[in-house]
């Protein structure tokens, strides 16, 4: 991921501004191209927008023309967004003025439409989040599906990749207006975002998440159960009462057995294959999510576990279900596997089993 900005990306946007700006001399932009080779992803936007600050002179507005501008060019596409993105967040912050920071949210709003501005916005969060909650909740009923899908992911307290807005973490409930506006968008792209914008906010406030996602049950539209199931899933993987109960999910006297490994040791990049028997012992039906975790090793020697989807059952008193999944540890860009003792656990409704161990082999 690390080569989607790259010399020739730079080049091209170097291209794309003098096209609309030709008296702009971009030689620090020019010198990025080569100092963003050997770079991580986020070193190079930061890269990029640092050499826009230095090349563009000072001031909101001579920004904002030359951004509008390039918006119309054709060559001003993909990848060299992001960091147009960050250089419009810094420059309007700069001056500290209600209009600049305003124009700055807009502007955002406009770019967003060609590659998201969700890690841009992060900044203008931190700087004013109240001011950027509200402009982001007009978002909400904005004609284009990027812009308001920027309502409700730019606005996530814990955005993957992205800069944390701790004002957001200490106040759950201030983006509430966005996601009740947004849970049932005509588009997936934008209730996905919701889902797992509730969903983040299970991290910090159970309660709210609940009674939130209890309101949409009660007002929904054909795709309001999917949002609901998504947003409450760290919940359930938690076994939160309330969130089992949104989902229907019952059932006392639940009993899950060791799960079966089918091998001791699994060999780098592997697969291990797992069963376990989930038992009802209450007097009656059991409607049951059943998850699994692995406890991965962690570079420190730790364990880390982490909860997986299995199935969904429904289990007369006295009835007993197999469930199996075979796991791999093929190389991934989200996760680095250590070798060492790992454990796989099955859960119903969040009765865990006992932990059955393996090892990860170098």
């Amino acid at each position: 991921m690390d080569e989607l900005i790259n010399p020739t990306v730079i080049a091209r946007l170097r291209e794309s501004l003098t096209s609309v700006a030709p008296r702009l001399q971009l030689s620090s932009l020019a010198e990025a191209a080569n100092a963003v080779e050997g770079k991580r992803l986020r070193d190079r936007v930061d890269i990029v927008r640092d050499a826009l600050l230095r090349d563009v002179p000072e001031g909101f507005a001579t920004a904002e023309q030359i951004v509008l501008d390039v918006l119309e060019e054709p060559r001003f596409a993909g990848w060299m967004i992001w960091p147009t993105t960050e250089f419009v967040s810094a420059r309007a912050l700069e001056s500290g003025s209600d209009s600049d920071f305003d124009a700055g949210m807009e502007l955002l709003a406009r770019l967003t439409v060609g590659l998201s501005s969700e890690f841009a916005i992060r900044d203008l969060l931190n700087a004013r989040p109240e001011r950027a909650l509200d402009i982001m909740r007009g978002w909400t009923a904005h004609d284009n599906e990027h812009v308001r899908r920027l309502a409700t992911e730019g606005s996530r307290s814990y955005l993957p990749w992205a800069r944390r807005v701790p004002w957001l973490i200490a106040h759950p409930g201030a983006t509430r207006a966005i996601i009740d506006a947004s849970y049932r968008d005509p588009e997936d792209y934008v209730r996905r975002s919701t889902a797992n914008h509730l969903n983040d906010l299970s991290r910090t406030d159970p309660a709210l998440v609940a009674e939130v996602a209890r309101g949409w049950r009660d007002s929904p539209d054909a795709n309001t159960p999917w949002v609901i199931r998504h947003g409450l899933r760290t919940l359930v993987k938690k076994a939160d009462p309330q969130a089992l109960a949104l989902l229907g999910y019952t059932g006392d006297g639940l009993e899950v057995a060791r799960p079966t490994v089918s091998t001791a040791s699994v060999p780098a990049g592997g697969t291990i294959e797992f069963s376990a028997v989930v038992t009802n012992n209450g007097d009656s039906e059991a409607i049951v999510a059943i998850d699994y975790s692995i406890a991965f090793v962690r570079a420190n020697g730790m364990l880390s576990p982490k909860t997986f989807k299995l199935a969904s059952r429904r289990l007369a008193p006295g009835e007993s279900v197999f469930v199996g999944k075979t796991h791999s540890f093929r190389p991934i860009t989200t996760r680095t596997y250590y070798p060492g003792r790992h454990s796989v656990t099955v859960q119903a409704n969040g009765i865990l089993s006992p932990a059955a161990e393996f090892d990860l082999e170098a």
